[in-house]
């Protein structure tokens, strides 16, 4: 349920370990809703929203307050499909769905794998599939019933992830 009734379109979290799939059903979903895809990634890298650079995982430290200040009246609109490996810092306001993308961890071995992903960069992130930790953080982040996982492991899986999400878009309704 909506949980700010000056939006006219809903605002949907998607979220998961680096590899499950974020970006690919975000931006076809976009297509699919005419939603904004909004990545977080980019934003920080853009914006400069980031207190720096870790070394050992080889990404920015982002900077949350940043981020939430960037985003404030973006997500006050709706309409925003945001996208990132995180969720816990988000506003529980903002989000009217939360999915969280998962992949087996043998296909998201090769995924990492394929993007350079080595030593601890590698294996935090797989452990991170194994422990479902984005489900868990996105559990005790949101109310219950609108955390949603959904298996991405293949194009089929996103295609439809992609189709029920649309479906979800088209049947939203803001609070009255």
């Amino acid at each position: 349920m909506a949980k700010d009734r000056a939006r006219k379109r809903p605002n949907l979290l998607l979220t998961g370990t680096p590899g499950t799939g974020k970006t690919t059903t975000a931006t076809a979903l976009a297509d699919a809703t005419q939603l904004r895809h909004v990545s977080v990634g980019d934003l920080v890298r853009d914006k400069g929203l980031h207190d720096g650079w870790d070394d050992e995982l080889e990404c920015h430290v982002i900077n949350e307050d940043l981020v939430c200040d960037e985003l404030e009246d973006v997500m006050e609109q709706g309409g925003n499909i945001v996208d990132y490996h995180g969720c816990d810092f988000f506003p529980e306001r903002w989000f009217d769905l939360v999915a969280v993308l998962q992949t087996d961890n043998s296909i998201l071995y090769d995924r990492l794998s394929k993007r350079g992903y080595a030593g601890s960069k590698l294996s935090n992130n797989i452990e991170c599939e194994i422990f479902q930790v984005l489900l868990e953080e996105a559990k005790e982040s949101y109310p219950q019933d609108i955390v949603l996982a959904l298996k991405s492991d293949t194009v089929a899986d996103i295609d439809r992830n992609v189709a029920s999400l649309t479906e979800w878009v088209r049947q939203w309704h803001p609070m009255s």
